[in-house]
């Protein structure tokens, strides 16, 4: 499997959490992958803090309007029906509770479900952006990142090292090799991808896992 099935079979997963209704926050990255799986008679709506609802997909390539575009700069393209407003707006239906989910990448998660998604210290990296507020007035929050970074090691900690973005509002994280909930307990291992196994996400984990006794495959 390469690494565009993988991102692929991700969004397929992530997908299957959103509900019926749900006003649903994409973050820049992989998460975007997600409006591309979804169901579409769950009438699913999307929203980008920038100040849109109803964002759809990407455009194809010629048909770029960069008037319309995400919060990362991405053109996208909208449903019938969609509403634009300014920023103020945007961050009022967020900080107000109304976002049902929000889908986001980190540099860093632990089993506290602390996130840490903005910054590297010392490097000149943007700010966390609209993160802060989604993971703070979103009713659930969901990682969506690869399990290890670039370098082999894992992202998934016992302590996240890099400055916080929010400090225990993680539910979800969903990798290119797990699904793990965050339980009072910790990190409850919930199921694995199918080119994985529990013992290779034990060893790319970097804090204990609680162990249930099914542990389903996802995507097979």
């Amino acid at each position: 499997m390469d690494k565009k099935q993988m991102r692929n079979l991700v969004a397929q997963r992530v997908a299957q959490e959103l509900n019926t209704g749900d006003l649903v926050n994409l973050g820049i990255g992989m998460p975007t992958l997600v409006a591309g799986f979804v169901d579409p008679d769950k009438h699913i709506v999307f929203q980008s803090e920038n100040g849109m609802v109803g964002i759809a997909g990407s455009p194809a390539e010629g048909q770029e309007d960069w008037e319309l575009t995400d919060a990362g700069g991405s053109p996208k393209t909208a449903i019938e029906g969609a509403a634009y407003f300014d920023s103020s707006l945007s961050f009022s239906l967020i900080r107000g509770g109304h976002v049902d989910a929000t889908v986001l990448g980190a540099m860093e998660v632990d089993r506290h479900g602390n996130l840490a998604n903005y910054m590297i210290p010392n490097k000149l990296i943007a700010g966390m952006g609209g993160a802060m507020d989604l993971v703070s007035g979103a009713k659930r929050v969901i990682i969506m990142m690869d399990h290890c970074n670039k370098h082999g090691e894992s992202k998934i900690l016992n302590e996240c090292t890099l400055p916080l973005t929010a400090k225990g509002q993680v539910n979800l994280i969903i990798t290119d090799l797990a699904v793990m909930e965050v339980v009072p307990e910790g990190l409850l291992l919930k199921e694995v991808a199918p080119h994985s196994s529990i013992e290779e996400v034990i060893q790319k984990t970097a804090t204990e896992l609680i162990i249930p006794k099914n542990v389903v495959t996802f995507g097979a």
